[in-house]
């Protein structure tokens, strides 16, 4: 559960963010990252991608990884804040400026952050999951970056589907992974699932922010 507090300097973006997830536990935002911020994600996503540094995502923990390809498909690389590229930079500055307007407006009290780009090959997916753990619930919110090309469409797969529940019922949410969208929610009450990709790949940045 998020509270706000309401005796604070304002910034519009932050604030919409908030009010989105005060209402309905996730917001998505199309202008966290402009057009030339997109490209330098995506030239760095590249760079590591052609020199073979993923790896086959797993599920479960950092501490306790399974490979399952029946429930998720991608190829993964965490990136390291402490050696970050001048693109990371850029995306880290941005990152944590929101996570300190969260600490100050709505004592989330978010110390962690990890984050991974992400590479969906064609035809693989994310089945329907919560990102918690029965072990670790530090996580708090969840954030998905999209750095694929701006003329992706519905054909071409691979959207983030979040399900909301209403009552005994739910509803769900599709959304497409295009460039510079950014989406967060809350990760211990949203399940979510990325279906399957039809065009060549899928690029993202994701990753978590977390409590004590």
């Amino acid at each position: 559960m998020i509270f706000k507090d309401i005796a604070f300097e304002k910034n519009a973006l932050y604030e919409h963010i908030i009010d989105d997830l005060l209402e309905q536990k996730y917001s998505v935002i199309d202008t966290f990252f402009n057009h030339q911020e997109v490209a330098l994600l995506q030239n760095s996503l590249q760079q590591v991608y052609e020199n073979d540094k993923f790896k086959k995502a797993a599920i479960g923990n950092r501490t306790n990884e399974e490979i399952d390809k029946t429930i998720r498909g991608d190829f993964i690389y965490w990136i390291d804040e402490q050696k970050r590229s001048p693109a990371e930079d850029m995306f880290f500055t941005k990152v944590n400026n929101l996570i300190d307007y969260l600490n100050r407006t709505c004592f989330l009290g978010i110390l962690q952050k990890e984050f991974h780009y992400a590479v969906y090959p064609t035809g693989t997916f994310y089945k329907r999951h919560l990102d918690t753990f029965q072990n670790d619930d530090r996580r708090k919110l969840s954030i998905v970056c999209y750095l694929n090309d701006e003329d992706w469409t519905v054909e071409d797969g691979g959207q983030l589907t979040i399900y909301m529940p209403y009552g005994e019922s739910e509803t769900a949410i599709d959304l497409l992974p295009k460039a510079g969208r950014m989406v967060i929610f809350e990760s211990q009450e949203l399940e979510h699932e990325v279906k399957p990709v039809n065009a060549p790949e899928r690029w993202s940045i994701t990753g978590w922010l977390k409590t004590r």
